[in-house]
């Protein structure tokens, strides 16, 4: 971030003495080929015509002018049909270390939010079972975005809407109360499409040595009621305690069924009547969202009388906005793909802009043992509990793991990968990053070496290897790394950046001797360059979730 802004700046003032502007359009980007230079732009190229100048021409002046300008820039030169490439000085990058050792825990986080309040929503997996794999990695996905969010200057809230009404919530009540009467050796016929797991059971066993045989006695609808009211809250107890484990933070708890109690669901009927975006017809209430570019209107209340998932979903996100929020980002199952369009028609009814509402789709998880699937069907009860899951490999290998890849990305999890202490195992290899570089600390201390406290231009001179130059590069990237994970709700941009960063170290490590360097000065300047990739490491690390081990 700091070379780009150095580099935009000085590029900025040239263009200004030659009577030109920086076009919005212009592009600075490190080139393809780190050969060529650190950063590359097609100025040039676009101010050609209003330079009345050959583009290369043109920059071959600009090239010229930028290293007079700034003595931070060792060259500029000019490539294709006018591109121009720059090359930093080393004590450019050296400077890194100093940025980050001053920021400490801070190093990455910026003020790009200015203060906005964003909502994100996540998990919120009805309460009919326990919180499976899938689950996980939304929990994940959601918990690190808003960590990074926060880092980036957003006031973030954090919810989970807890979908307690509806048809999947009665098969729950009807599913327990079948096996309640089938313990006692009642008559019971099983719902075909009911939930089927063990712990379905477990809930009707509890009931029973709780109350016994009371429910027997009760009319079916009111002993229906009675599992479903025990089971829900029970279930929803444990989801909670999972996602405290998984150090998962949830700071609203939003009931669905609060919405038809509190009248917000007549209030947005009676809004979307008044703006004619409501109509009735045999019998139903439909939502105009053709309007918005849906493919057809949609059905809000059916003639039963029964409420679909829509109507809910418009006044639940028309409570949102009415809590001030200026951004609401919701993460869903892949499988809610379909649905995006209608919801941002429902949004676009709210009368907010496109950008005030985000959507994070979250694929598949793929569980493995040992290069061998795991079965997974939450109706059938076959699957890894995101409980079992953290028991087994722990919560720092299991988030990690989670946002190793782009959320819209099928993600293998292969459970005995993540328990190996090896470099193919993405979880250690980047921890192990940091561990190593407290071991070389705590060597250091033993021999009686202490890290300079102050990093000395003279010092951090010493850096100048290629391999010092990548680690200090790299460095510098961070802030990038974490801005583009906020801007684009992306967490796998600070993975990705991680692994990196990690592998720079390891051959570092490998290939320059830090305690047995030639002189103390060079040993004190790779201690002040570990230190710093130490301090990186563990701050992406916690925009991650994942603890930063001193041992391994």
């Amino acid at each position: 971030m700091r070379a780009h802004t150095t580099f935009k700046a000085t590029l900025g003032r040239v263009l200004a003495d030659l009577g030109l502007a920086l076009p919005e359009k212009a592009v600075i980007e490190p080139p393809k080929d780190p050969t060529f230079g650190d950063l590359a732009t097609n100025a040039a190229l676009l101010l050609a015509g209003a330079a009345k100048s050959n583009p290369r021409a043109l920059a071959a002046d600009v090239a010229a002018r930028l290293t007079a300008a700034d003595s931070r820039l060792a060259k500029a030169e000019v490539a294709g049909p006018g591109f121009i490439n720059v090359t930093f000085t080393p004590a450019f990058w050296q400077e890194t270390v100093c940025e980050v050792l001053a920021a400490g825990e801070r190093y990455g986080a910026s003020s790009l939010g200015a203060g906005q309040k964003v909502q994100v929503e996540y998990v919120s997996a009805n309460p009919t079972g326990p919180l499976h794999i899938g689950h996980g990695r939304g929990a994940a996905i959601g918990d690190s975005l808003t960590r990074i969010l926060r880092f980036a200057g957003y006031t973030v809230e954090t919810e989970y809407y807890i979908n307690d009404a509806g048809r999947q919530m009665r098969m729950l009540g009807t599913s327990i109360h079948a096996r309640y009467r089938e313990l006692l050796g009642a008559p019971a016929i099983f719902p075909e499409d009911g939930y089927k797991g063990e712990y379905i059971k477990d809930l009707a066993q509890e009931i029973i040595d709780a109350r016994g045989r009371a429910l027997l006695d009760l009319p079916e609808a009111e002993a229906v009621d009675a599992c479903y009211d025990y089971g829900m809250n029970k279930i929803l107890d444990g989801i909670k305690e999972d996602l405290v484990n998984f150090r998962v933070e949830h700071q609203v708890w939003f009931s669905e069924k609060s919405l038809v109690a509190s009248g917000a669901v007549q209030r947005s009927f009676d809004n979307l009547k008044a703006r004619g975006l409501a109509f009735e017809q045999d019998g139903a209430l439909w939502f105009r969202t053709t309007d918005f570019g849906d493919d057809k209107d949609r059905v809000l209340r059916k003639s039963s009388g029964e409420l679909t998932y829509f109507a809910s979903d418009i006044a639940y996100h028309d409570d949102k906005y009415r809590r001030g929020f200026d951004l609401v980002i919701d993460i869903w199952g892949a499988d809610h793909h379909g649905y995006i369009p209608r919801m941002r028609a429902g949004i676009a009814a709210l009368g907010k802009a496109p950008e005030q509402f985000d959507v994070i789709l979250v694929q598949l998880v793929n569980l493995l043992r040992g290069g061998a699937p795991v079965a997974m069907s939450t109706r059938a009860g076959e699957f890894e509990t995101l409980h079992d899951v953290i028991s087994e490999v722990g919560t720092d290998s299991a988030r990690f793991m989670f946002l190793s890849r782009k959320s819209d990305s099928k993600l293998d999890f292969d459970l005995e990968l993540v328990k190996q202490k090896s470099m193919d195992n993405p979880v250690y290899y980047v921890q192990y990053a940091y561990a190593r570089i407290s071991s070389v600390f705590a060597k250091a201390q033993e021999a009686g070496l202490a890290c300079p406290t102050e990093a000395a231009p003279a010092l951090l001179s010493q850096l100048d290897t290629p391999a010092d130059i990548d680690l200090l590069r790299a460095l510098e990237r961070f802030p990038d790394a974490v801005e583009a994970a906020a801007r684009t709700h992306s967490p796998h941009h600070v993975s990705y950046y991680l692994r990196e960063l990690a592998g720079l170290l390891h051959r570092y490590y490998t290939l320059n001797p830090v305690l047995a360097a030639p002189n103390a000065e060079l040993t004190s300047a790779r201690l002040l360059l570990l230190s710093g990739v130490a301090t990186t490491l563990a701050n992406g690390l916690a925009l991650l979730g994942v603890s930063a081990p001193r041992r391994m």
